[in-house]
């Protein structure tokens, strides 16, 4: 069965883990420890599985994904249907979502400039914010 283009997915226990884990965290959160705290939580999830659904959220806009500063991608429940960029903090983690109207208006240019049409991008800024700048 398809509802226009798109098939019907059937919402399997594991999705419900795994997407009931992801709202739970306040930052992002890697594959691997989202798997640890699931399994921690008594759920039999494997991980193959965690990244498949992070993977299928992610393409449907549910999740937000960047790369760390170290390269893993990692992932966080999108508090906002819009598009948007993050500032990510090195030390704690701690992600700000901000709008960039100026990136927009680059990446149009810049993109028209060299015939390209149906763009996307992402944009994450690494810092580190002001509560750990305090600290140090």
């Amino acid at each position: 069965m398809t509802s226009g283009n798109q098939p019907v997915r059937r919402t399997t226990r594991q999705q419900v883990a795994v997407a009931e884990q992801l709202n739970g965290q306040d930052d992002f959160v890697s594959a691997q420890d989202l798997h640890a705290s699931l399994r921690q939580a008594g759920e039999s999830v494997g991980l193959a599985t965690v990244y498949r659904v992070l993977q299928t959220m992610a393409a449907d806009g549910d999740v937000d994904v960047l790369r760390g500063p170290d390269g893993e991608a990692i992932y966080r429940k999108c508090s906002t249907g819009s598009h948007h960029h993050h500032l990510v903090c090195r030390e704690c983690g701690r992600a700000v979502e901000v709008e960039g109207p100026q990136v927009e208006h680059w990446a149009a240019e810049v993109s028209a400039a060299h015939g390209f049409t149906g763009v996307e991008h992402t944009v994450e800024i690494f810092g580190v914010c002001a509560e750990c700048s305090a600290k140090q």
